[in-house]
């Protein structure tokens, strides 16, 4: 058969089945080697829906050529050495190197995507391919393409249930974090040579995925295992967006855990697992509750790799220093008088943090507080606190912890023996990052408290400590010490 689209194609013998359409190798009359996908004109579906704009998006199969032939829409796509279906079934579970690196190509795809605000919706195996080196992926738009079809079951087929998100399922719209889960089960997979969840029937996957707990992954570092976990959170407000995991990834090669902190992380992503569970077995009702019950307890999950590193760290390079966990996930570290306190995190009412009158510019899930407290000095000053939520603060519907304080307006001065100091999610702190001026200002801006990369948040408080510690711990010489405008969405 050939095709005269913008080129003339000889098309070869079939080399595979992809999503909705299928594969024959083809040749064009400069002796260029191509792969030619055929897609059905399936009612309801047109052929613009097949395209995306990707230009400068990494680690992608471009479309070289398309048009149509008979009943069907042409896409001319460069041959690929192999899928990674295809290297999966020659080599089974990948080694622990091999499989970050296959990773991190489609994280980066992943991260210049969701600039582009463009969701893949259908990732799996099959459609990431081996091409220049890279593992790369392919077939954007079938299946959106075939979402407009009138098929009762669009991902019936080609392998696509097992990695469905959870939202799918509820027939939500799918966003970038989709991708993200199936991202999950596809390291899962990579990492145990079987997926997370394994049907066998359309009924036994939906029911898996709402509802399923994973078996826990056994050949991943904690560090990896924790953030596959985080992938597969039901919650899609949940899930690290890919520009965190691609940084993730990066780290897990070159930084190894060794000693007590390895096995600290190992007890960590234990923990991790049964609240993962805890978190399948809540309701798949897609009402207001559930969606933060869900978020609560990745926050919760989230926060308890941070307590327990930020701990670790302290504890390494102070040996003496009197440690006490309490009953409700609190950590208070002492040395000689400076106090170091860590609170466990408290979920946030909505009632009390988002009023009809009053609208807050973001959502607080939880909130926690650490605080630095040493004896006054002759100013009377004993030190500081400052504020950890759980929020949506910088991106909608991106949540994540952050690191903020606050400061009474300069406006209205008041005494105070501890400042910057620590709200909860209130009216009083709604007040400071609303518009206008009120009783308090933000102090510290808003920043992330990204999982495996807590070196400067935990170097800033050790100093903190250290100054606490040795009577040199005095009040900032300006408030707001660090400016903290644009750092939250207003």
């Amino acid at each position: 058969m050939r095709l005269t689209l913008n080129t003339e194609w000889a098309v070869g013998a079939r080399i595979g089945d992809g999503g909705f359409g299928a594969v024959f190798e083809a040749e064009n009359t400069a002796g260029e080697k191509a792969a030619v996908k055929l897609v059905p004109k399936a009612p309801g579906a047109e052929r613009e829906m097949l395209f995306a704009n990707l230009n400068g998006v990494r680690n992608v199969v471009p479309v070289i050529d398309s048009g149509e032939h008979e009943d069907r829409w042409v896409l001319v796509m460069p041959r690929a050495e192999k899928s990674l279906r295809a290297h999966l079934q020659e080599h089974g579970q990948l080694p622990l190197n091999e499989a970050v690196a296959v990773l991190s190509d489609i994280a980066e795809a992943l991260a210049d995507l969701k600039d582009r605000e463009v969701v893949h919706r259908d990732l799996k195996p099959e459609n990431v391919l081996l091409l220049g080196g890279r593992w790369c992926l392919a077939d954007f738009g079938i299946a959106r393409y075939a979402e407009a079809t009138t098929a009762q079951h669009t991902y019936k087929g080609g392998g696509s249930l097992p990695y469905m998100a959870p939202e799918v399922w509820k027939y939500q719209r799918a966003t970038g974090a989709t991708d993200i889960y199936a991202l999950g089960v596809l390291a899962y997979e990579l990492l145990e040579g079987t997926r997370p969840f394994t049907g066998p029937a359309e009924h036994d996957y939906q029911e898996q995925h709402l509802h399923g707990s994973p078996p826990p992954l056994t050949t991943a570092p904690p560090l990896l295992a924790a953030l596959i976990t985080e992938c597969l959170f039901r919650a899609p407000q949940g899930r690290p967006a890919a520009g965190n995991v691609l940084a993730r990834l990066g780290q897990i090669p070159a930084a190894p855990l060794s000693g007590g902190l390895a096995a600290l992380a190992q007890a960590n992503q234990s923990a991790v697992a049964r609240r993962a569970e805890a978190d399948r077995r809540a309701s798949a009702h897609a009402t207001e509750v559930d969606r933060r019950k869900t978020l609560l307890e990745a926050a919760t999950t989230a926060y308890s790799f941070i307590a327990d590193a930020f701990v670790a760290a302290l504890t390494a390079a102070a040996p003496s220093a009197k440690v006490r966990k309490g009953n409700q996930g609190d950590w208070t570290i002492r040395i000689d008088d400076a106090q170091l306190t860590m609170s466990g995190p408290r979920e946030s009412a909505p009632e009390v943090w988002r009023t009809t009158s009053t609208p807050a510019p973001f959502d607080v899930i939880a909130s926690a507080i650490i605080s630095l407290k040493t004896p006054a000095n002759y100013r009377g000053y004993e030190g500081r606190s400052h504020s950890l939520w759980y929020a949506d603060a910088q991106i909608e519907d991106q949540y994540q912890w952050f690191e903020t304080a606050f400061m009474d307006t300069p406006l209205r001065p008041t005494a105070r023996t501890m400042e910057p100091f620590a709200l909860g999610p209130h009216h009083e702190a709604r007040g400071a990052v609303g518009p206008g001026t009120m009783m308090h200002q933000v102090a510290w801006p808003f920043i992330p408290l990204v999982i495996g990369d807590l070196d400067e948040f935990i170097s800033r408080w050790a100093d903190w400590l250290a100054q606490a510690a040795t009577g040199q711990l005095t009040h900032p010489n300006r408030m707001p010490e660090r400016d903290p405008q644009g750092s939250w969405r207003r």
